[in-house]
């Protein structure tokens, strides 16, 4: 029983320095969730999007186009 006292006693100075704020983030550090980006492959890759949306950009012109021309 004197040990629960003992810890007791160390969580509620914990709780009176935090200005009494009992709120879990407040006492438990998030896990970090972020994943390592290889920035050139995805720059590459991104490059490479760009290159077949403007050749689908073209395509659809082109298809508008003719639609239009056939009225």
């Amino acid at each position: 029983m004197v040990s629960f006292a003992r810890n007791i006693g160390q969580f509620s100075d914990g709780i009176n320095k935090n200005d009494y704020n009992i709120a879990v983030s407040s006492y438990v550090e998030q896990e970090n969730t972020t994943v390592e980006v290889d920035i050139l492959k995805l720059n590459a890759h991104i490059a490479e999007i760009v290159i077949k949306q403007n050749k689908l950009r073209t395509a659809i012109d082109e298809i508008v186009a003719d639609l239009e021309g056939g009225e």
